[in-house]
């Protein structure tokens, strides 16, 4: 039995379908089983959440292998939770949970660039919960995504409403770089890891095949949905006290916070590119094939 956490998610809802396909007995951690869709009948269901620990017991009975996808990059006001309680703290729960369970095999989705130094809160936490994973007494894997995304997302949604503003509206100077990896491919390294591919190997970077500036991205975005905007750059101060006061008036409704905000200035790029990907079996596609209709 395979525990799924993040099963609604950009890279676990792409990982879900391509396990129900496979035949492969799931179970997934979820706060709202209805966010599944049409998966909900072909899995069992277990109601928790990151926040809740003792949600892991039922969870976690049967299971041999944990795929640890769920993460925040805001605080969570419905579960009175900060982004350092559910990734960093709630992921040391689930792994000695996992322990005590009797689970063989825990894969964990940290972030390049995940650091005790970082000076986003989310990177910080990641950085915890990779320790939390690596000194378990299990056999552990620590995937490590650039950003990770798909068509229709929320960070995509997010940019096509922006894109139809006059100009392009991009926080900071947008010079910081990724290698942007789509869902799908990331979900086929998983699949590859849960079918034997890597054994022994405790770290991997999923990487796509181009470097991009978020300003590039934003192009390539912009180049997809044939709209010709200028780009136009919000200062950092600006842009922070800005969203802090939407996050205010709006709370958990907001489109956007400053944690998300200062994710899109850090750079998350592999030194060794798409090899550790390729390695699996998977040739990651370019974000331009990817949108393209």
């Amino acid at each position: 039995m395979i525990l799924l956490t993040g099963a609604t998610g950009n890279v676990g809802s792409a990982l879900l379908r391509r396990l129900v396909g496979s035949g492969q007995p799931v179970r997934a951690l979820v706060r709202d089983p209805r966010r599944l869709g049409p998966e909900r009948v072909r899995v069992q269901i277990a109601l928790g959440n990151l926040s809740d620990a003792s949600s892991f017991r039922n969870a976690l009975r049967g299971v041999t292998t944990v795929v640890h996808l769920a993460a925040a990059i805001r605080d969570q006001e419905r579960e009175r939770a900060t982004i350092e309680e559910v990734n960093g703290l709630g992921t040391l729960r689930l792994v000695r949970a996992a322990e005590q369970a009797g689970v063989e095999r825990f894969i964990f989705f940290s972030a390049i660039g995940a650091s005790l130094h970082s000076e986003s809160r989310f990177f910080r936490a990641k950085a915890a919960a990779e320790r939390a994973v690596e000194v378990a007494d299990m056999d552990t894997v620590v995937a490590c995504p650039s950003i990770i995304y798909s068509p229709g997302d929320p960070w995509f949604t997010l940019l096509g409403r922006l894109s139809l503003l006059p100009v392009m509206p991009i926080a900071g100077d947008g010079n910081a770089e990724y290698e942007p990896i789509w869902a799908d491919d990331a979900a086929a390294a998983v699949m590859a890891l849960l079918d034997g591919k890597g054994d022994g190997t405790r770290r991997i970077e999923l990487a796509g095949p181009e470097r991009l500036s978020y300003n590039e991205i934003a192009r390539v975005f912009l180049a997809v949905k044939r709209r010709h905007r200028r780009l136009v750059h919000i200062p950092r101060p600006l842009v922070r006290w800005g969203l802090k006061a939407v996050e205010e008036i709006q709370g958990p409704l907001a489109f956007a916070t400053w944690d998300e905000a200062e994710l899109m200035e850090i750079p998350m790029v592999s030194s060794r590119g798409t090899a550790d990907v390729e390695a699996l079996g998977v040739r990651p596609q370019r974000m331009v094939d990817v949108l393209s209709p």
